[in-house]
């Protein structure tokens, strides 16, 4: 039995794997980019800043349908999938995982912890190795098992929200207040975001600190973790299921689209409407409001992925197919270009664009992104093994410099 010394080859890739995550690093950044271009509280209210008419209201209203909460889901469950895979593999061939997965996932918190503290606060990777922690754990599981435990996860982070929508009757009012604050921030908060984030690096550092703070302590304590991790368990599920090999029957994959269709989009809809019939208000918008996208993200992403395993299994789809796996090899060096890109863009320290840039604006950016990166990830695959940052990864992973150029 060969004993394998380093990272997946070329030969061991899932095909269809690598074109689904190409598929979710694109479409992560049609949220992002509003994180990256506007005031923080305009991401989860758009009307706390910029305008929400014509064409700006159909770019939010296409962009809520159907990527707010969707492409995170289908990367969280991707991770949970490769976290499978890796630990398969390596015990197929007489070796131990753990101390490799626990490197590679202490390394991959060393980037996010980096990522969100110098750079930007919307980091979801140390969210993910502080998740991939403890699901490990779990990878044995029969795949039944593993998608229950993933949906209870899923569930604690609703009811903790739901607990804090009846539970405002008795906050004190001061609490109400700087909820209020956060949600529908005053002229004097966003004129203050705006000219910190059009300052140099130094300048936006005091909004920074505080928010990556808050996302990798309280929003991870009390929602991210219970969601990305119970989406990496559902993850594992699947791929034991063949789901994400594109194994399953034609049949199966369009379930999984109907359900998008039929469930998943009307109770986004639905949420759409119930928070612009209270008026965006902090007080059925933030908690309750919130639900209908929360749990309808989770039937649109299993859509999209059943719409990318079509894709695959069909000749239509084959160059689709091979122009998304490429990307998708290079999922994490995307990810972190996306980010160098837009802050570039967007903060003081580049073209100082932040806040500037309307809705309609930031998803053409967005098809220019994913213009350069369907480009120029074949072009480097084509000369090296690995993406810059995948390369960094696996050579701290195995405690030695990999191989780069072909």
């Amino acid at each position: 039995m060969t004993e394998l010394t380093g990272p997946t080859t070329q030969s061991e890739r899932i095909l269809s794997l690598d074109a689904l995550r190409g598929f979710a690093v694109l479409g992560i950044l049609v949220m992002n980019i509003q994180h990256f271009s506007m005031v923080g509280p305009a991401y989860f209210n758009p009307t706390a800043y910029g305008d929400l008419t014509g064409l700006n209201y159909v770019v939010w209203l296409l962009s809520h349908l159907f990527f707010d909460m969707k492409f995170m889901a289908i990367f969280s469950m991707l991770f949970g999938a490769g976290i499978v895979l890796m630990a398969d593999r390596m015990e197929a061939s007489g070796r131990k995982p753990a101390r490799v997965h626990y490197r590679r996932t202490f390394i991959l918190l060393l980037f996010g912890i980096a990522h969100a503290w110098l750079i930007w606060t919307g980091d979801i990777l140390y969210s993910y190795a502080m998740c991939a922690l403890l699901v490990y754990l779990f990878r044995k599981r029969q795949p039944k098992t593993l998608i229950i435990l993933g949906v209870l996860s899923i569930s604690v982070a609703s009811l903790i929200s739901l607990a804090g929508q009846f539970s405002m009757d008795f906050w004190p009012e001061d609490q109400i207040a700087a909820m209020t604050k956060f949600w529908s921030p005053d002229e004097e908060q966003v004129a203050a975001e705006l000219a910190a984030y059009r300052g140099g690096w130094s300048a936006q550092n005091e909004y920074r600190f505080f928010m990556a703070a808050q996302m990798q302590i309280s929003s991870f304590l009390f929602a991210v973790s219970w969601r990305a991790g119970g989406m990496m368990l559902v993850g594992m599920g699947l791929y034991k299921l063949g789901v994400f090999s594109a194994a399953l029957s034609a049949k199966a994959y369009r379930k999984m689209i109907l359900a998008a269709v039929f469930l998943g989009l009307p109770l986004v809809w639905a949420g759409v409407w119930f928070r612009e019939s209270t008026g965006w208000a902090m007080e059925t918008g933030f908690f309750g409001g919130s639900q209908f996208n929360y749990w309808g993200s989770v039937f649109v992403a299993l859509g999209w992925i059943g719409a990318m395993m079509l894709f695959c299994q069909s000749k239509a789809g084959t160059r689709l197919y091979n122009a998304l796996a490429a990307p998708g090899q290079m999922a994490l060096t995307n990810y972190l270009t996306q980010t160098l890109i837009c802050t570039t863009l967007f903060y003081g320290h580049g073209f100082g664009l932040y806040g500037h840039v309307e809705r309609t604006g930031q998803i053409l950016i967005v098809f220019a992104v994913w213009v350069v990166q369907l480009l120029w990830s074949p072009w480097w695959l084509a000369r090296y093994r690995f993406g810059p940052f995948e390369w960094l990864w696996r050579s701290l992973t195995y405690w030695r410099l990999q191989p780069l150029k072909r």
